[in-house]
C-alpha cells in the first residue's frame, strides 16, 4: 500500500510539472485564498491583542461610576466609605474626575502648555487609592496618602512623560510645581505604561499609553482649588475578581438607586471587563466574516481545481484504459487522482503561507506598529484547509476517470 501510494505521488508531481504554467494558474485561486485568511485574520487577532492590552494596562475587573445629583452635592465620600464597607470584594474605589489647567503645569521657565506632542497634560483629582484602581506603579518617591487627601495638601504625582519632559534627568521628588498657579510639590512618580503595540492605529490617531503617560494626579480635596469645588461626577472602583466584578456592580446600583433621586441626578455603572467581552464578540464576528469573504477565493479556487482536473482526466483517457486492461482497479485510479488535486492545492497552501506571513509582518508594520505574525492553529488550519478543498474538488474528476470502461479509454487519441 505504502509503494503504491509513493509511486502515486510519484506520478502527481511529474503531471504537475509537464504542465507548470498551467498548474501555477490553476493554483492562484488557492494562493490568493489562503495569502488573504491568512492576513486578514492575523490583523483582527493583532487588534484584538492590542486592544487587550490596553485594557490591562487600565487596570483588569475596573468598574466605571458616573453618577449626578441634581441638588449640586458630592457623593465622593458616601460612595467611598460604602466601598470601604465591602472590603472582601473591593481592593479600591477614587474619584476620576478632571481639572484642565489652562496654564498647563509650569516647573521654572519650562510648561506643559509648551510640548507639542502632548500639549497640556490631564490633571487627575484622585484618592489614596488612585493608582490601585487605574493601575499606576510609583517609580519614584511615594504615593498620595489619605492623610494627604483629608489635610487638602497640594501634592502632585507625575506621569512618567510630564516628568521627563519638565525635569529632564533631574530628580524631580521634592520640587515644586506650578497647577493652576497654585504650588504643587512633587511627592511621586509613576511607572510608564506601554504595550507592545502602538495604540495610535486603534484610538483615530492618538497613542492612549502616551496619554496615560503624560497625567499629574492630585488628591481630589484640592477640587476647591482648581475646579471651583464643582461636584465630581466620575468614579472608579475595582474589585477584588473577576467573579466579583458583577456582584459589586449589583450592590453599587442598589446602593445608588437608593441614594440618587432619577428625576433630579442620574448614574450609570459599566465595568471594563465588558468591554473586554464585547470587544472580544466584535473580533470574533470580524474574524468570521473577514474569514468568510476569502473563504470565496478558496471556494474559486476549487472550483478551479475540479476543472483542469476534469481537462487531466480527458488528457489521460488513454493511459487510464491502459492501467485498467492491465489490472488497475477503479480504488487505485481514484486515490491517483485525489492525491494529484491534494498536492496541487497543497503547494498552492505552502505559497500562500509564505506570502501570507509576508503580507502579515507589512500589515502588522503599517497598521498596528508592531511585528506581527499569524498564529501556528491558523496556519495549520489554513493549510489543512487547501488539502481538504482539493481532495473534495477533486473527487468527481477522480470518479470520473475511475468509471472509464477500458475498451472506450483505448480507443481514445
Amino acid at each position: 500500500m505504502i509503494k503504491k501510494i509513493t509511486q502515486a505521488f510519484k506520478m502527481a508531481f511529474k503531471s504537475i510539472f509537464s504542465n507548470k504554467v498551467r498548474m501555477v494558474l490553476t493554483m492562484l485561486g488557492i494562493i490568493i485564498g489562503i495569502t488573504s485568511v491568512i492576513v486578514m485574520v492575523s490583523v483582527v487577532q493583532g487588534q484584538n491583542k492590542a486592544l487587550k492590552e490596553y485594557y490591562e494596562s487600565m487596570g483588569t475587573n475596573q468598574i466605571n461610576v458616573y453618577a449626578w445629583q441634581g441638588s449640586g452635592r458630592d457623593i465622593t465620600m458616601k460612595l467611598y466609605d460604602y466601598c470601604l464597607g465591602l472590603d472582601d470584594l473591593v481592593l479600591g474605589v477614587t474619584p476620576n474626575g478632571y481639572a484642565w489647567s489652562q496654564n498647563g503645569i509650569k516647573y521654572r521657565t519650562l510648561s506643559t502648555n509648551n510640548n507639542q506632542e502632548y500639549g497640556s497634560p490631564q490633571i487627575s483629582l484622585g484618592s489614596d487609592q488612585f493608582s490601585v484602581c487605574n493601575n499606576f506603579t510609583i517609580a519614584k518617591g511615594r504615593d498620595i496618602s489619605w492623610l494627604d487627601v483629608k489635610n487638602y495638601k497640594q501634592v502632585v504625582v507625575l506621569g512618567s512623560k510630564v516628568a521627563e519632559y519638565l525635569f529632564q534627568y533631574k530628580n524631580p521628588i521634592g520640587e515644586t510645581v506650578n497647577i493652576g498657579n497654585y504650588p504643587f510639590t512633587v511627592i511621586g512618580v509613576y511607572e510608564a505604561k506601554g504595550g507592545s503595540s502602538d495604540t495610535s492605529s486603534l484610538f483615530g490617531g492618538y497613542d492612549i499609553y502616551g496619554y496615560m503617560n503624560y497625567i499629574a494626579v492630585v488628591p481630589y480635596t484640592v477640587n476647591r482649588l482648581l475646579n471651583g469645588n464643582q461636584p465630581i461626577e466620575q468614579f472608579t472602583v475595582k474589585a477584588a475578581s473577576k467573579e466579583a466584578t458583577n456582584e459589586v456592580i449589583t450592590k453599587l446600583d442598589g446602593f445608588l438607586s437608593g441614594l440618587i433621586d432619577n428625576k433630579n441626578g442620574y448614574y450609570y455603572i459599566y465595568s471594563a471587563n465588558q468591554a473586554i467581552e464585547s470587544s472580544d464578540a466584535q473580533n470574533r464576528m470580524m474574524s468570521l466574516v473577514l474569514g468568510g469573504i476569502a473563504g470565496i477565493s478558496l471556494l474559486v479556487g476549487g472550483i478551479g481545481i475540479m476543472n483542469i482536473m476534469l481537462v487531466t482526466v480527458s488528457e489521460r483517457t488513454r493511459e487510464i484504459g491502459i492501467r485498467k486492461a492491465i489490472g488497475g482497479s477503479r480504488k487505485s485510479i481514484i486515490l491517483q487522482f485525489l492525491i494529484e488535486a491534494a498536492v496541487i492545492c497543497l503547494m498552492g497552501g505552502l505559497v500562500g503561507l509564505m506570502l501570507g506571513y509576508a503580507g502579515t509582518l507589512i500589515a502588522g508594520k503599517l497598521l498596528l506598529k508592531t511585528t506581527l505574525l499569524p498564529s501556528v492553529p491558523l496556519s495549520l488550519g489554513a493549510m489543512g484547509f487547501s488539502v481538504l478543498l482539493g481532495m473534495i474538488f477533486g473527487l468527481y474528476p477522480a470518479i470520473k476517470a475511475s468509471g472509464l470502461q477500458p475498451v472506450e479509454a483505448l480507443r481514445a487519441d
